[in-house]
């Protein structure tokens, strides 16, 4: 019998020496020791953030072949795309390579504002969405790390900036992994949203301010963040990123100090509504004019930016693992959204209703769980049991996870970011129709709500016409 199947031979950890265990501890750690190994992971994750950039130390977006675009991105036969090219030598027409033409992704924008012109009037060339409707913003949230939030809320942003929205990604996860996804930088909490927010609270305190004036009351102080904060702009935060319609207020790890600092507020201005900070001003500076969607990137906790996410968000995704545990967290998390949510209703109603105010109340459009990371080999029973009790909670559709993620991951890009020439092309069409489907899925949800807001708005202006 080999020593590896013998029964009898003692386990890695059976009759260990504590001397021996006491030697290989080394000398005791303290805090220097911490910014050490983070000096050391920077300089090891710039070394492989770099493998995935150009030789300029930035990341690019790669070109699109004749075959990508009209099979992924517009609908129209090859043959047709390169007639329209031919008749219009003043639209781009690529850069030939191998016998191919191959477009960047702001020519293929300008292709497609031509065919939106110039098509059929049948064919959807441009994605959809009501004339002087407001973005829409969804949030991508759950409090347990490692469900796939932020791949999937990227693949989303990159999904709908290929189907020809104009996309703006809020990264409020002081982590920074959707930030280096788009390979940008962050010096510090002021180019967070923190500012922002404290710009929120300051205006708050500028309003009580001249309630205090009025009745000859002290007045609340300004310290020299909340002054800072009231000369800051969101288009002093916005960064462009190396995809031409996608938007980015990075975030980096100082950004978590607004988990003390809100409460803090909080206390010194009850009547501050600390939830509606992200909100407001995505209202206030006309982000949601300049944009169709902007998605919210949210940390793996139920903080307090968490929860201006939640408040500012008309759609909420919540991604899981189709695991026991990853099921009873995300029935914890919405237990915790019940609860959190429900009590700021019941505190702030109550005085609302004192005051003769209307009342809050917190609404979305649309809510769905979504099984990431699928494995249909080993995980089909327990996800179908999750989605039995789910039900149309959750979106019919399970994320696979595929070969192509996890290289695609390597080379520290997204899926729509890969060239499909380095890959299979079965490896290829399989990774993207994963993301693909799952875009697919949000896509309905984005303009069935924007549809509703629409024949809602109609439905109010035939009634106040019907009274007139």
């Amino acid at each position: 019998m080999s020593k590896k199947s013998d029964p009898t031979t003692a386990q890695p950890y059976h009759n260990l020496d504590p001397a021996r265990a006491a030697a290989r501890l080394g000398p005791t750690v303290d805090t220097t020791r911490f910014a050490k190994a983070a000096a050391f992971c920077g300089k090891g994750r710039d070394d492989l953030a770099r493998r995935g950039y150009a030789p300029d130390g930035k990341k690019h977006l790669r070109r699109f072949s004749i075959w990508e675009i009209t099979k992924y991105l517009i609908p129209v036969a090859p043959a047709h795309l390169r007639r329209v090219l031919r008749a219009n030598p003043d639209l781009p027409q690529g850069e030939g390579e191998a016998g191919a033409k191959w477009f960047t992704l702001e020519e293929v924008l300008t292709l497609r504002e031509h065919l939106a012109a110039e098509g059929l009037a049948s064919k959807e060339y441009k994605p959809w969405r009501p004339k002087g409707a407001p973005a829409k913003i969804c949030a991508v949230a759950n409090f347990k790390g490692g469900s796939g939030k932020t791949t999937t809320c990227a693949h989303l942003a990159m999904a709908a900036a290929l189907d020809g929205y104009k996309v703006l990604v809020i990264d409020l996860d002081s982590q920074g992994s959707m930030t280096s996804i788009f390979g940008a930088t962050v010096a510090d909490e002021w180019q967070t949203v923190f500012p922002l927010i404290a710009k929120d609270y300051a205006r708050a305190v500028q309003a009580e301010n001249l309630v205090r004036a009025a009745k000859a009351a002290p007045a609340l102080p300004l310290d020299e963040t909340l002054t800072a904060a009231l000369e800051t702009n969101s288009a002093d935060l916005i960064q462009k990123t190396h995809w031409p319609n996608i938007d980015l207020i990075g975030a980096q790890l100082n950004l978590y100090w607004a988990e003390f600092q809100i409460p803090v507020w909080r206390m010194g201005l009850r009547s501050w509504a600390l939830w509606d900070a992200l909100g407001n001003f995505l209202t206030t500076e006309g982000i949601l004019d300049r944009y169709d969607v902007v998605f919210l990137d949210t940390p793996p906790a139920l903080g307090y930016l968490t929860i201006n996410s939640l408040a500012a968000a008309d759609i909420l995704l919540v991604p899981l693992g189709a695991s026991f545990l990853e099921f009873d967290s995300t029935g914890r998390f919405f237990d915790m959204l019940y609860t959190t949510f429900a009590s700021i209703e019941d505190g702030e109603n109550s005085q609302r209703r004192a005051l003769g105010l209307d009342e809050i109340k917190f609404e979305w459009d649309v809510v769905r769980a979504i099984i990431t990371r699928f494995d249909a080999s080993q995980q089909t029973d327990l996800a179908n049991v999750i989605q039995a009790y789910f039900g149309d909670f959750m979106t019919p559709y399970r994320q696979e996870f595929t070969a192509l993620v996890g290289q695609a991951g390597e080379q520290v890009n997204g899926i729509y970011e890969a060239d499909y020439r380095d890959f299979n092309r079965d490896t290829y069409l399989r990774g993207r129709e994963a993301f693909d489907r799952t875009y697919a899925e949000f896509k309905q949800l984005l303009i069935g709500a924007w549809w509703r807001d629409a024949q809602l708005a109609k439905g109010t202006a035939d009634g106040k016409t019907q009274k007139t």
